[in-house]
């Protein structure tokens, strides 16, 4: 799931994070993959961030169903930057999880979880 948004990069991170927060999700990890890759390997790489979101009453939900579950958390959102200088959010679609887990509170969790992702998404200027 995703989009272009008419923000700045900086402003796309914040917005998304304070939309996040309103669905009940925090931000347990942030990633700069640009500042990593350049620390790390030398290589230039677009501004692009993962933010590792969870939601404590999903997560808790889902993990007393399938404690292997943890694999596939937190949901990732990413914010970058495209070559032509648009910003992009994109969300993780934990529906996917009900694909690799059989399960059914998974698929009615996942279902929960995808809503309120889609939400988020759906705040943002287009």
């Amino acid at each position: 799931m995703g989009k272009a948004v008419a923000l700045s990069y900086d402003d796309a991170i914040t917005t998304v994070t304070e939309e996040l927060k309103k669905q009940g999700f925090g931000v347990l990890t942030t990633i700069d993959v640009k500042d990593t890759l350049k620390k790390k390997i030398d290589k230039d790489f677009e501004r692009y961030v993962i933010l590792g979101a969870c939601n404590p009453n999903f997560a808790y939900r889902a993990l007393g169903a399938v404690r292997n579950l943890g694999l596939l958390l937190p949901c990732n959102v990413i914010v970058h930057e495209t070559p032509a200088g648009q910003t992009m959010v994109e969300i993780f679609n934990p529906l996917f999880m009900a694909e690799i887990i059989d399960h059914p509170d998974i698929k009615e969790i996942a279902g929960s979880v995808g809503q309120a992702l889609k939400t988020v998404l759906d705040a943002l200027p287009a």
